[in-house]
């Protein structure tokens, strides 16, 4: 349900979400869904990248913050 209120006249009324609404909220929604995964699998990939370097180089990532720091 949707509450719509007229900010000038103080005229409130009550009514249901039309289909296209619903699909705009749908669409909406899987958006944020996606956008959400992408970056989880940006951070999981950034993540990989920087454990193959750490291992390539033979070091830690404390021993990585001590050369860096």
């Amino acid at each position: 349900m949707i509450k719509e209120i007229n900010v000038t006249t103080g005229d409130e009324s009550v009514r249901e979400f039309s289909a296209e609404e619903i699909a705009e909220l749908e669409a909406a929604a899987a958006q944020v869904e996606a956008d959400r995964l992408a970056a989880e699998a940006e951070a999981a990939e950034k993540a990989a990248a920087k454990e193959a370097l750490l291992d390539r180089l033979g070091i830690t990532a404390d021993e990585a913050k001590l050369l860096l720091g």
